[in-house]
């Protein structure tokens, strides 16, 4: 059956096929419309910056993609767009004479070479004037362009964005070129990641990789992706976390490691969640989840100072800030204050009670440690808007954490929660190898009675601890979720290049 086309898509059919035309006429007038390179020596920002009016002329070298044009006979002027930003090009026959007919088959969207000198026009604007003019990639699809006019105030009002999400994350390449403010984001992201490195590294702390392809999933509370190994023929799972090989190189004698991965759970996608997703885990030996706790301060707090030049940001409205030291409470006085019970000791009758009351739904496989997580996250979290450690879960939440040294049930674990939502996951790290077994085995009985996202046992980390682990504090932050909140961004999706879609039908 014949696709039915809608006036929308016979008009893109028409530029496309006009495009295809034009490509035709240039290959007839002997330009190559794809060639292999072009030698350029200077970018927009800069030119403008760095102009003076009473400066020797400037020739340069430089290359975009059309995003305006407007055709004058025998002088044109057109805007090119390069990864630094927009500059005006003024074309002239009598220059160019050998490819300014060529012009007019050149449309927004098309990617130009020009060497020319750089000079203000009558109105004003620093531009360069072309003296010679490359084709270096002809655009056989039609950008969506967003029009701009200006109001009677002097206001620019933009008509027609590229604003449909869906098509955004889709077609990020389109997103990136047609607004321009999306590339900030992803430049943050960057530097994100290299503060990082760069704290970490003098630190003294090595930077290692291990396996995505593992035999045995853990490290976190989730469902894995399984695959198959053809030649071994066995299943294997694409990691959900680093952690437990991490640990493994503790034991083999490094006395601090960390790595910024790619993790992979098998859940729902939400604002805040993404099957693929950048974790940074940290694991350092003979430090507890105290110590950590400064290691965070540390680290967020110089990340958002080489971002944004201060520790205070304002996200959603809320202004936050990052300068040490956070507010430090337990989980149980935080659920009593934002709800006013106190489960502390209670057993999961009290606990399922406590959740009726709240208006918190629970399954009715959930233990003590998912009735405790829900309350939390529904009652509590929201209200944390400033940097908080939330601190001393229950033991049934943390089959990896060190039980708590002076407080019975609880382990020694935190989560930092900023705007509202969880940014790092940290523990003095269990390394009794008897305990960890015992915390695989009742997970393995929480399997049993339903649940799925469970942590398996794994021998050959018991294997490892039994060797010897000395105590660790170590630590897990959602890249991720940090680029949102040190840019404002409202979804996860808007800070990953290409998160994941449902296919296109």
């Amino acid at each position: 059956m014949a696709q039915e086309q809608t006036p929308e898509s016979t008009d893109l059919n028409e530029l496309m096929l006009r495009r295809r035309e034009e490509l035709a006429e240039l290959k007839k007038l002997g330009i190559e419309p794809y060639p292999y390179a072009f030698a350029r020596d200077a970018f927009s920002t800069e030119i403008k910056e760095s102009f003076r009016d009473d400066a020797p002329e400037r020739t340069v070298a430089v290359a975009g993609r059309i995003m305006s044009l407007r055709r004058m006979g025998k002088a044109s002027f057109c805007h090119i767009q390069d990864s630094h930003g927009r500059i005006q090009v003024y074309l002239r026959k009598d220059d160019i004479p050998g490819t300014y007919d060529a012009f007019r088959l050149l449309d927004i969207g098309d990617i130009i070479g020009v060497k020319g000198f750089v000079f203000r026009t009558r109105m004003g604007e620093i531009s360069v004037h072309a003296r010679e003019l490359t084709l270096l990639s002809k655009s056989l699809r039609p950008l969506p362009i967003p029009k701009e006019k200006v109001d009677e105030q002097g206001n620019a009002v933009v008509f027609d964005p590229f604003s449909d999400k869906e098509l955004r994350y889709r077609q990020r390449y389109v997103d990136l070129v047609v607004n321009p403010q999306v590339r900030d984001v992803f430049v943050k992201r960057a530097k994100i990641i290299s503060t990082i490195r760069r704290v970490l590294d003098a630190k003294g702390y090595l930077e290692v990789e291990t396996p995505v392809l593992q035999p045995q999933y853990g490290g976190a509370f989730a469902r894995p992706f399984v695959t198959h190994h053809n030649a071994l023929d066995v299943e294997l799972y694409l990691r959900i976390a680093d952690e437990l090989y991490l640990k493994r190189l503790i034991v083999g004698g490094f006395d601090g490691v960390y790595e910024i991965s790619k993790d992979f759970r098998n859940e729902g996608m939400d604002r805040s969640h993404n099957p693929e997703f950048t974790m940074l885990e940290v694991y350092v030996a003979y430090q507890d989840y105290r110590w950590m706790m400064e290691l965070v301060e540390q680290l967020v707090s110089r990340v958002a100072l080489e971002l944004n030049g201060t520790m205070k940001v304002t996200l959603g409205g809320n202004a936050i800030d990052f300068t040490p030291p956070w507010t430090r409470i337990s989980m149980f006085d935080a659920i009593a204050k934002y709800t006013g019970h106190q489960l502390r000791g209670s057993d999961e009758a009290a606990l399922r009670a406590a959740a009726k009351a709240l208006h918190v739904e629970v399954g009715p496989r959930d233990g003590a440690g998912k009735i405790i997580d829900e309350i939390f996250g529904e009652k509590v979290e929201s209200h944390l808007i400033q940097p908080t450690f939330i601190m001393d879960y229950p033991v049934e939440m943390s089959p990896l954490a060190k039980k708590h040294r002076s407080e019975p049930g609880l382990v020694e674990r935190f989560e930092a929660i900023c705007n509202g939502q969880e940014m790092c996951n940290a523990f003095s790290e269990l390394n009794d190898p008897l305990d960890q077994r015992a915390r695989f085995e009742e997970q393995m009985r929480a399997k049993a009675r339903g649940e799925d996202e469970v942590q398996p046992l794994d021998e050959d980390f018991l294997r490892a601890l039994e060797y010897g682990m000395p105590p660790t504090a170590g630590l897990g932050i959602g890249i991720d979720r940090l680029t949102m909140l040190l840019t404002g961004a409202e979804s996860i999706r808007d800070v990953i290049f290409f998160p994941q879609m449902k296919p296109e039908k």
